[in-house]
């Protein structure tokens, strides 16, 4: 057994154990050092975002002081949903390794099957209908942030 996937699974259990979420556990690991451990959080924040990875993640960069961690890999106890993968991509984050796949949380009533499916334009949400509005005063934030002269990339 790796002993960071082990560790995912103990953060899986212990957050289902205290119903602060499904049965999801991330850790994020640098030089074979554990610098941050999660389980998903979403009933106990009441925040859809408090995935384990999002919250190792934000663990580990708060811990890091730094929000590029791309000399860390990532240990999920299942495949990240789409948020959770452009997180650890935004993160910097080139290593992952996952137990569980998407279908395997579908059996467990996790199914992203939809947003899938509306990424990749083969269906609509009945719920988000998105309208442009105010295009040119937004995109004119775009040429006033590249002329910032101490702008910092990510």
């Amino acid at each position: 057994m790796n002993k960071f996937m082990q560790i995912a699974i103990e953060a899986a259990i212990d957050g289902m154990r205290k119903n602060m979420g499904g049965p999801f556990g991330a850790v994020v690991v640098r030089d074979g050092e554990v610098i941050a451990v999660a389980h998903n959080e979403v009933i106990g924040t009441k925040d859809p975002t408090a995935h384990a990875e999002i919250v190792a993640i934000r663990r580990a960069t708060t811990i890091l002081n730094r929000f590029n961690i791309s000399d860390c890999e990532l240990y999920s106890t299942c495949e990240p949903c789409p948020m959770c993968l452009s997180a650890i991509h935004w993160a910097g984050i080139t290593k992952l390794y996952f137990g569980a796949d998407r279908y395997d949380a579908a059996i467990g009533g996790f199914d992203d099957e939809f947003i899938y499916k509306i990424m990749d334009g083969t269906a609509n949400s009945p719920l988000l209908k998105p309208e442009i509005i105010e295009k040119e005063k937004c995109a004119e934030l775009f040429k006033t942030w590249n002329k910032k002269i101490d702008r910092i990339m990510y």
